[in-house]
C-alpha cells in the first residue's frame, strides 16, 4: 500500500494502564507487526511536554490538571508501551494537544515521505483518534480506522464513533481485516 502509514497514537504506559481490555495491547501489536511485514511505515505519536508544563494553560481542562512531571522526558508513564515499542528508525512524533497534528511535526513527516493514507489506532477513540481523524480529513488524507485498534474508556462513545461517525470520513476495519488485505 504505497503512501500508507499506520499511526499508533498515545499508546503510552500511563495511558495503557487505564485500559480495561486485556487483549488491546496484543491486538494492536498485531497491526504493527502486519504493517512492518508489508513495509508500511509505523509512526508512533506520543503526548509530551517540557518540564513544568509551560505548554499547558491552567484553564485547559485536559492538560492544565496534569500532575507535575507527567508526560515529560524521563517520566516512565510517558514511555511507549512495550507491545508496540518502536524499532530503530521508526518515527516518533511528540504532540502537545489531543490531535496528533497539533503542536507536532506530523504533517511535515507525512509530506516528506509522500504518505497520504493514514491508518489510525490508539487511545482514546473519543480523544486522539477523533481529533486526528477530523483534522486529517480536513487536510485531505485518505483514512482508515482500525475499530479494535482503538480504545475508549466509555464503550458507548467508542461504538457511536466507530459505527456512526468515523464511517463518514474513513474506511472502518478491524485489525484482522486490515492485516489480511496486506497479506493478500
Amino acid at each position: 500500500m504505497p503512501g500508507t502509514a499506520l499511526l499508533v497514537m498515545d499508546v503510552q504506559q500511563a495511558i495503557v494502564a487505564r485500559v480495561q481490555d486485556d487483549g488491546y495491547p496484543a491486538r494492536l501489536a498485531g497491526a504493527v507487526k502486519a504493517a512492518r511485514a508489508a513495509g508500511i511505515p509505523v509512526v508512533h505519536v506520543v503526548l509530551g511536554f517540557r518540564a513544568g508544563h509551560p505548554e499547558c494553560a491552567p484553564r485547559n481542562k485536559n492538560f492544565g490538571a496534569l500532575p507535575p512531571g507527567a508526560f515529560v522526558e524521563g517520566d516512565p508513564g510517558s514511555a511507549i508501551h512495550p507491545a508496540v515499542e518502536p524499532l530503530p528508525g521508526e518515527t516518533v512524533v511528540t504532540k502537545k494537544r489531543v490531535s496528533a497534528f497539533t503542536g507536532s511535526d506530523l504533517e511535515l513527516v507525512l509530506r516528506a515521505a509522500d504518505l497520504d493514507h493514514l491508518v489510525l489506532s490508539g487511545i482514546a477513540t473519543g480523544g486522539v483518534v477523533l481529533s486526528t481523524l477530523r483534522q486529517a480529513a480536513d487536510l485531505d488524507y485518505r483514512l482508515t480506522v482500525l475499530s479494535d485498534g482503538c480504545y475508549d474508556p466509555d464503550p458507548e462513545v467508542h461504538r457511536v464513533l466507530v459505527d456512526k461517525v468515523f464511517a463518514r470520513q474513513a474506511e472502518v476495519s478491524t485489525v484482522e481485516e486490515w492485516s489480511a488485505t496486506l497479506a493478500g
